[in-house]
């Protein structure tokens, strides 16, 4: 449904004349699709624009022109892009401390799957998270997870029809209150859903 393929995609020389306002362009467009939790916590939800940035800098990066790399670089991240019934987030937990840094993560061991998402009226959903590796060991975390949050149809007929949303974590190592979406980001992620396989 929602997915890139390589028409989507600018060329590296498209890309380079282009990439400062499409860079701007994404920027100001996360800001819509953020929720921080607490001080350290950020959950960015992907979307088509969000992943089609991502690409086209690994593609600017790794220097991609082939037809087959590009494939690739689609088949690894169009995953990330939700599909009518869910959403679909980077975590990133963030200490600039190294230091500290070592020492939170060694605490936030399943942080990721204690994130949650509630709309009003129903229960919490926990994420499905990292499904295309194991991002924790015994001994510390991944400052990295990608999750996918899914809901049910009522969820999301309740979300797009204005029900308030609250995003939160309960992890021993983490008290946070739950943080209402604000309504620019509640309204941007509603756009994600797909509301006619939902009735």
């Amino acid at each position: 449904m929602n997915k890139l393929s390589k028409e989507n995609l600018m060329s590296l020389e498209e890309y380079a004349e282009h990439r400062a306002t499409f860079r701007a362009e994404v920027i100001a467009h996360k800001k819509n699709r953020q929720v921080a939790l607490g001080e350290a916590i950020r959950i960015l939800f992907e979307d088509k624009k969000t992943i089609q940035y991502q690409i086209q800098e690994m593609l600017r990066i790794e220097r991609i022109f082939e037809r087959a790399g590009i494939e690739e670089e689609l088949e690894a991240y169009n995953p990330l892009i939700p599909d009518g019934q869910n959403l679909k987030a980077t975590m990133m937990i963030e200490y600039d401390n190294p230091v500290e840094r070592k020492a939170k993560l060694a605490e936030l061991i399943g942080v990721e799957k204690v994130t949650y998402i509630q709309v009003e009226g129903f229960d919490k959903v926990h994420p499905i998270a990292n499904e295309d590796m194991d991002r924790e060991t015994e001994e510390k975390t991944s400052s990295v997870h990608f999750l996918r949050f899914e809901f049910s149809a009522d969820m999301v007929i309740a979300w797009t029809k204005g029900a308030r949303v609250v995003a939160g974590i309960d992890h021993t190592h983490y008290q946070v209150a739950p943080v209402t979406l604000t309504d620019n980001v509640h309204a941007n992620l509603a756009m994600d859903f797909d509301v006619q396989t939902a009735h």
